[in-house]
């Protein structure tokens, strides 16, 4: 996405590979210009940067296949064991489904935090974690690549709230950010769009145009 974006806007793009908890403060310092991973568009975000959607935000439990069982809300995490990536979405929200667990009764989740994908990969794979919940793509992508894991439960980035989604980042009123909403929506219209998604298994979460700043996930959620 990040190269079919540079394309049209006729730049020279550079990548770099970062930790997510990276990101931000590099896009804050200047370092990076655009931040294209998986970032979800959040109330307390949209006061320091600016946002185009391009992707509907699923996050999902990875497990080891065969684990036998299934998450499908909070209830299903109690006193499990469960990896989620530094400074992510993933992982406010597990915390404040362990917190109401435990106002019912329940038993807390042990949450460990991880920045490193082979990190968190090693730990599923040698029963350290009963599984990761992190980005769908990374999940499906690794779940199909390996044929050692599965999904066992999809969620919305945002929580019960409303449709999370990712967006291209930009700190707040650099001008960059409508330029990458006007690419995006151009690749939408002329069906790259689609194969890219394609390619990486990610149809269904195809949005039909680029929004600017939409509503994000809110504070009380986080």
């Amino acid at each position: 996405m990040a190269d079919a974006v540079g394309k049209l806007l006729g730049v020279r793009l550079t990548r770099q590979q970062a930790s997510f908890d990276a990101i931000l403060p590099a896009l804050d310092s200047g370092k990076y210009d655009l931040g294209l991973s998986n970032i979800t568009v959040t109330e307390e975000r949209k006061e320091k940067y600016d946002f185009a959607t391009y992707r509907l935000d699923n996050i999902a439990f990875e497990a080891k296949k065969g684990s036998g069982w299934k998450v499908r809300g909070p209830r299903d995490v109690a006193g499990r064991t469960i990896g989620v990536g530094s400074g992510t979405n993933q992982e406010k929200l597990l915390v404040d489904w362990s917190k109401a667990n435990v106002a019912k009764g329940l038993k807390p989740t042990d949450i460990k935090i991880y920045q490193n994908t082979g990190d968190y990969y090693l730990a599923l794979g040698s029963g350290r974690l009963d599984a990761y919940f992190g980005p769908n793509p990374v999940a499906a992508y690794h779940a199909a690549s390996t044929g050692q894991t599965e999904i066992i439960g999809t969620f919305s980035g945002a929580g019960d709230a409303i449709q999370g989604k990712i967006a291209a980042t930009t700190r707040k009123g650099n001008g960059l950010i409508r330029p990458v909403q006007e690419a995006l929506n151009t690749v939408i219209e002329n069906g790259a769009y689609g194969k890219v998604l394609a390619r990486w298994g990610l149809a269904d979460e195809a949005v039909p145009s680029s929004e600017l700043n939409p509503p994000g996930l809110p504070r009380t959620a986080s």
